[in-house]
């Protein structure tokens, strides 16, 4: 195996220092599949606002996230700086939790078996019963709930080796940002899988949270009503990564504007 994807991925663009790829559903999940097939590694994440804000803003978390094969634009702002700042056209974002169910009606389709890591015991057990009726015929290999601490060498050897003996070939990893982007990172060239790093997904479709309705979806709303559902939890985090988001959001199309040539 190689942790080096040898297929065309979709290409990426400059974000604040990261590169972020202007992709649709299909094009992600014909490029992530595709890579399944083939018994890839590689890694793809999808951000929103605060994980870009996360680790654009740290050196070592923005170069780590600058050799994922793939990050997408989770967040309908995401979305809306993409086409503000390199004209992407894009009419829709491609959200963690709908990417994941995607990939899995067309794993389902094409015999591709997955692995489920993150959660807990009770997320997983209702997880994989939502899964298998969302996406019949889905085949999960295995599913597992890492202890809440760092895991001992042993340990963390272990759990590689239940992944990749199960032979999944695509890897959904729902540890929260940017827990999630680390681990997958740090097992790159040790799982041979596609990793997919969903977060909150696992919750959505386990049904223990709820999904933010439609209509605040398409408006950029969502981190509205997650901060109604878990106040005290998030309204630091979006305080501070809203407001971050903003200002470089600003400053980049300022320093656009001045690069435009003039034409007087």
């Amino acid at each position: 195996m190689t942790a080096t994807p040898t297929i065309a991925w979709p290409r990426k663009v400059d974000l604040f220092g990261m590169g972020v790829t202007p992709t649709t559903y299909d094009a992600a999940v014909a490029a992530i599949l595709g890579a399944a097939q083939r018994g890839e590694s590689a890694i793809v994440s999808c951000h929103a606002v605060h994980a870009v804000v996360t680790l654009s803003g740290d050196r070592r978390l923005r170069e780590m996230a600058n050799e994922f094969a793939m990050i997408t634009p989770d967040g309908q702002p995401v979305r809306w700086a993409l086409n503000l700042l390199h004209r992407a056209r894009l009419s829709d974002r491609v959200y963690g939790p709908e990417l994941m169910l995607r990939l899995c009606r067309k794993a389902a389709e094409e015999g591709v078996s997955i692995y489920l890591y993150g959660g807990t015991d009770e997320v997983l057990e209702r997880l994989t019963a939502n899964l298998q009726c969302l996406a019949p015929g889905l085949k999960i290999a295995g599913a597992e709930a890492p202890p809440f601490r760092p895991m001992t060498e042993e340990e963390d050897r272990a759990a590689v080796e239940r992944i990749n003996a199960s032979g999944a070939r695509a890897v959904f990893i729902g540890l929260g940002c940017p827990k999630q982007d680390v681990f997958a990172f740090e097992h790159r060239e040790r799982i041979d899988a596609v990793q997919i790093c969903v977060g909150a997904a696992f919750d959505f479709h386990a049904g223990v949270k709820p999904m933010a309705p439609e209509w605040m979806q398409r408006r950029g709303l969502e981190w509205l009503y997650r901060l109604i559902q878990e106040p005290r939890r998030l309204w630091r985090r979006y305080l501070v990564t809203n407001s971050i988001f903003v200002g470089k959001l600003a400053a980049s199309l300022g320093r656009k504007l001045l690069r435009r040539p003039r034409t007087d």
